[in-house]
């Protein structure tokens, strides 16, 4: 068996990091192919990552729809846990598309509990969803589709003894 093989994470583990790890980050390629990465916030719902964000990651991917993503955890090198998707992302235009968009809802108010009381503010009993919607040129939701996922999880390293 190889080794990635070995340290993958399991589904639950997945599961878990995919549903409560707060930071995504994301990196997508500008018009003279240089990366811009960014930590996002984002849901999980469908097998899918739904991202709210403006500016140039949307830029990027309605040029080009190929990115990559990665939901890390732990700093020190033995207690990495990772997983990198590569993915294509759509951009959802308008508030039609997100009405069409199947699992945004979901992705909303799993969000909205998440990130209950991260902007500072004091977390509240059964936060509502979260609300924004596309706005200006470039407040849009972003929905990333997983085409090709590698995950690690250097707890199963072998120790020297």
């Amino acid at each position: 068996m190889a080794l990635s093989r070995e340290l993958a994470l399991d589904q639950d583990q997945i599961e878990d990091m995919l549903n409560n790890d707060w930071n995504i980050r994301i990196a997508t390629l500008d018009a003279s192919a240089n990366i811009n990465l960014t930590p996002m916030w984002f849901g999980w719902a469908g097998g899918k990552i739904y991202i709210y964000g403006r500016g140039q990651k949307v830029v990027n991917l309605r040029r080009n729809s190929n990115c990559t993503v990665l939901v890390d955890r732990n700093e020190k090198f033995p207690e990495l846990q990772a997983i990198m998707m590569r993915a294509t992302a759509r951009i959802l235009e308008t508030a039609e598309d997100e009405a069409a968009e199947p699992d945004l809802a979901q992705a909303r108010r799993q969000m909205g509990i998440k990130y209950n009381g991260g902007h500072g503010q004091p977390p509240v009993d059964n936060p509502p969803p979260m609300a924004a919607s596309a706005g200006g040129r470039s407040r849009r939701w972003i929905v990333i589709t997983p085409e090709r996922t590698v995950t690690w999880d250097n707890f199963k390293l072998d120790r020297p003894s």
